[in-house]
Formats: structure tokens, sequence, C-alpha cells
């Protein structure tokens, strides 16, 4: 595996950590009624690759599930973020790490 997919991928976990734990300060603040994380900061979060995060923080603290445009913003940017790693993967000639056989056979469907 190739340095620049393990930063990439650390990277990835990183940032969805972030916004999963961020989310759920939020929705302890909100119960305290406590200062609130901005929606913004959790939008930014998202769009730079945290959605995965942002959808289990809403399944487990059942936080900002009413507000539909949360629902919009993390499909819309788990939508972007898994063709940039499509469009990464296919750069590199590995998709999503599998053999070079798998990789390539894939890749004609693409």
């Amino acid at each position: 595996m190739s340095l620049y997919i393990k930063i990439l991928l650390i990277y990835t976990l990183i940032i969805n950590i972030a916004l999963f734990f961020t989310m759920g300060f939020d929705k302890h603040c909100a119960v305290k009624e406590k200062r609130r994380i901005p929606e913004a900061t959790l939008f930014i979060l998202a769009l730079l690759g945290g959605s995965i995060g942002g959808f289990l923080s809403m399944k487990l603290f059942h936080h900002k599930t009413k507000k539909w445009y949360f629902y919009v913003i993390f499909v819309l940017a788990l939508f972007f973020q898994i063709i940039l790693w499509i469009l990464l993967f296919s750069k590199s000639k590995t998709f999503l790490l599998l053999p070079e056989a798998t990789s390539s056979y894939i890749m004609t469907w693409i």
C-alpha cells in the first residue's frame, strides 16, 4: 500500500472520529442547555470527509435527526467522497486496495 493511500485512510479515520465526537459533544451541550457547536462547523467537517462519522453520531446520539438538511448534506458529502476515492484509486490502478487482477477487472466496468 502506497504512502499517500495510508495517509488518506488515516485522515479519513481522524476526520470521521472528529465529527462523531463533535456531534456527541453538541448533543451533550443541547441537553445541558449550554453553548452549542455551530451547524456550519458540523457541515464543514462532513464536507471535509467526516460524513460517515456524522451518520453514526446521528443514529447513536439521536442528534439532528429531525433536521432533513443534515441528511441531505451528509448524503451529498458521502457521495462526493466516494467519487473522489474512486478517482484516486483509479489513477493509482489499485481499486479499493484489491489484488491487481481484481482491480483491473473492476476498472473495466467503471
